[in-house]
Formats: structure tokens, C-alpha cells, sequence
């Protein structure tokens, strides 16, 4: 971790230089996160502790807490956002346990999140019943107040969970449930990622051509393949009562990849009428992807904000059901909604249900500054500066330019130097 100052001398807004800070671990750091305000950040080491930083206001980063988290390696760390109180760590190690931290305002230094032994207080954990959980992603919609977990198998298995209490994990319901990605086979070297869209609403153009405005999208990740999930609304029929709900279908799968990827970023800032993917994968190259929703100019629509969201904010009577008749015409029967979920081996694939909207992908940029494997990838809270680490252990930032297409803008490396004493003169 080497962007955390400690010279008192040097506040962090005045200091030109990075500063290396001693995180403490007595192992490979894997893992870390900031909060929203990026005044707290989160380390996870190979020996399954997680250590806390808070960064006061003389620009000082002090560690908060240090504590026993997985009996090895953690794999991700994420704060959730700071409005949930009181503030939440998730940790997935590689046991496959995925937990949540609850700091303790009122406790002293040192033990916010820990016990007096040295260990965590777990508020909750979830656990696969075959396969361990390789990644996770959390979401937590600030309108509804209702938190989405995601969590991904290393069979490829996705699981979404829904709850209205965010610490409390065993009240959380299955959202949706199903293969995203095809299983591996035995021995094969894997890797897995999956990851909400961070943006509050889908992008304006997503909205004119039909995607409601409380969807959920995910992007995952597994071995060569990239797929686009996203939410339809949906209706079954059950003993002759109609019942409305939500599923995941495949809005887009990306075959660009040859090798194995690593990891998977989506931009937040979909200002701009579209969404950007990135990908860090083995061939050594950074991908970034434009993802797009065609909708017809002809559709009778204006950029009002009555036309984008006139389907979100319909009311439920007869008349604004008529306007979908295609969606009423095929209520399913209950037996009929889980077929369509799934296709081969269990994997969802896109239908042509009703809800289903069009996606198409465009490659605004294929990146080969580390020429070597990238192992991480991730744009900055804006969307306008992307990051890569690859194998040689630099950081590559890239900006977009006016075409469109990213381009590097900087890079960050770190040197051993041995410190020599300055010559004396003897008299």
C-alpha cells in the first residue's frame, strides 16, 4: 500500500511525492478497498487479517482496527456505502465464507471491529453448499433502501440475495438464482469476477429503449467469457393469481477474449449515453468496452424526462397494461417461467421474452502498456481515469480521449534504492 502519507511534516494535500506507509501485515496484501469518501481504507493479507485505516484530519492515516478475518487468504474486500449505519466491511476469503463487519462506534481504538482475543465480530456470513465463492459484489439501492448481494461460485454459479437489513445476512432472500458461467473442468486454472453496475439508474439511452429503472445489472466474469446480465420484469401465474417479480437475463455476451481474465471493472459516470467495461486479462492487454442500447428514433419519443421514464411511472390499471400487450398475452404458468429461465446446463441465455432489450458492444481500446500479465483493473469514481497493475508491478492510468478511445496518461512504478550517508567533510 503506497499512497497513504504518514509525514506530519507533509500533509496529503501539499505533498507532491508518495509516501510508503508499513501496513503491518506479515504477508502478501491481496486485498483492498476505500469507502465513498476515501477516508477509510480496508487492507486483506494472505494470512486472513484485515487491518483498518482512517485518515484524520492533519492527512494522517492511523490504523482504526486489526483482526482475525478468514482462516486464509482474502480474496476481496468492499465497504458498503457510508449512509448504512453503522458501517459495514464484506470479506470473502478463500474458504469460500462470505462475511460482513460491523463497526462499533463505541468501542475503543483498536477494537471497533475486533474482540478482545484478537478476532473478528462477525455480524453474519453466507456460504456455498458445493462450491466455495470466489467473488462477490454489493449493491445497496439508497431509494428502496434495499442491499443486493452477488456472489459467484467457483462452478460458475451466481447467487443474488435481496434484503432490507443489510447486516443481517440470514434474513436476506434469494433474488434469482442460476449458471452464468460454464463449469470448468477438473484442474483447469480458473478465475472468476463478478460486479453490479455502480451507477444509481441505468444510462439515459438504456431507459429510451425500454430497460426500467429499477434494473439491476451484473457483469461477470469466468474463465475467457463476459457476460452482461441484467433484471426484466416478469409475471407468473400461480392457481390463477398473477404475480410480478424480477429475473436476470443475458443481455450480452463478449467473445474477445482468448486467454484467461483476471479481473472486470464497469465505469460509473453513464452520463455519457452509454456504458464502458474494462477487463484485465492474461495476454497482457487492457480492453475497454462501449456497451450500447439502440433504440429507434421513430419510436414517437422525446428526451423528456415524461417519455424516458414513461414506462417505469405508469400506473398498474388496465389501461397501461394494454400498452404492453405481447407481455399479457404470455403470462406464464409457473412450471413455464423456470423453463424459460434456463437453457443448456442451467445457464441462462437471452429468449426473446418479453422485457428483453438489445444490447450491442463496441472495443474502444485495446491497451498493451504492461506487456505482461494485468492482474487488476479499475476506473476511479468518476469514470474518468483508468487503472491497471500487471505482472511487472506497475500502475498504468489511461484517460479517454475525444475519439472515444483511452489512451495511457501516466504510469507508477516503485524502485528499491539504498539509502547511502551524505559525505563529510573532515577538517
Amino acid at each position: 500500500m503506497a499512497t497513504l502519507p504518514t509525514s506530519e511534516d507533509t500533509p496529503a494535500e501539499d505533498s507532491a511525492v508518495f509516501d510508503i506507509v508499513q501496513h503491518g501485515h506479515k504477508d502478501l496484501v491481496q486485498a483492498i478497498a476505500f469507502n465513498s469518501y476515501g477516508d477509510r481504507c480496508a487492507t486483506g493479507s494472505v494470512d486472513g487479517k484485515i487491518r483498518v485505516f482512517n485518515r484524520h484530519q492533519d492527512g494522517i492515516w492511523r490504523i482504526c482496527d486489526n483482526w482475525k478475518a478468514h482462516a486464509g487468504e482474502i480474496l476481496e474486500l468492499q465497504w458498503l456505502p457510508p449512509t448504512i449505519y453503522p458501517n459495514l466491511l464484506a470479506s470473502l476469503g478463500i474458504e469460500g465464507r462470505f462475511r460482513l463487519w460491523a463497526e462499533d462506534p463505541s468501542a475503543a481504538p483498536g477494537r471497533r471491529f475486533s474482540s478482545r482475543d484478537g478476532n473478528g465480530k462477525t455480524v453474519s456470513e453466507l456460504r456455498s453448499g458445493r462450491y466455495p465463492y470466489r467473488s462477490f459484489s454489493v449493491k445497496h439501492d439508497e431509494v428502496t433502501r434495499c442491499t443486493y448481494v452477488a456472489l459467484l461460485a467457483a462452478d460458475g454459479h451466481l447467487t443474488v440475495y435481496e434484503g432490507e437489513e443489510p447486516e443481517t445476512l440470514t434474513d436476506y432472500a434469494k433474488f434469482d438464482d442460476f449458471q452464468a458461467c460454464t463449469k470448468p473442468n477438473r484442474g483447469e486454472e480458473t478465475c472468476f469476477r463478478v460486479q453490479f453496475d455502480p451507477n444509481p439508474e441505468p444510462c439515459y439511452t438504456a431507459l429510451r429503449a425500454g430497460v426500467p429503472t429499477d434494473s439491476l445489472s451484473l457483469v461477470v466474469s469466468g474463465l475467457t467469457m463476459l457476460k452482461i446480465f441484467r433484471t426484466r420484469d416478469t409475471v407468473t401465474s400461480s392457481f390463477g393469481a398473477a404475480t410480478r417479480g424480477r429475473e436476470f437475463y443475458l443481455a450480452l455476451e463478449i467473445k474477445e477474449h482468448h486467454h484467461l481474465i483476471r479481473d472486470v471493472s464497469w465505469a460509473p459516470g453513464n452520463y455519457r449515453g452509454y456504458d464502458m467495461i474494462a477487463t484485465a486479462c492474461q495476454d497482457g492487454f487492457v480492453r475497454v468496452f462501449r456497451i450500447d442500447t439502440p433504440f429507434s428514433k421513430d419510436d414517437g419519443k422525446t428526451w423528456s424526462l415524461a417519455d424516458i421514464l414513461g414506462n417505469a411511472k405508469t400506473d398498474e390499471n388496465s389501461t397501461s397494461r394494454n400498452s404492453h400487450p405481447r407481455r399479457q398475452s404470455q403470462v406464464p404458468s409457473g412450471i413455464r417461467a423456470e423453463i424459460d429461465k434456463s437453457g443448456t446446463h442451467g445457464e441462462r441465455t437471452s429468449t426473446d421474452q418479453p422485457g428483453q432489450i438489445q444490447h450491442t458492444v463496441k472495443v474502444l481500446s485495446k491497451l498493451s502498456a504492461h506487456r505482461s500479465p494485468v492482474w487488476r483493473v479499475d476506473f476511479d469514481d468518476d469514470g474518468q481515469i483508468l487503472g491497471s497493475v500487471g505482472d511487472e508491478g506497475k500502475l498504468m492510468c489511461y484517460r479517454q480521449l475525444p475519439d472515444g478511445s483511452w489512451a495511457k496518461s501516466s504510469e507508477l512504478g516503485m524502485m528499491k534504492a539504498r539509502m547511502t550517508a551524505p559525505p563529510t567533510n573532515s577538517s
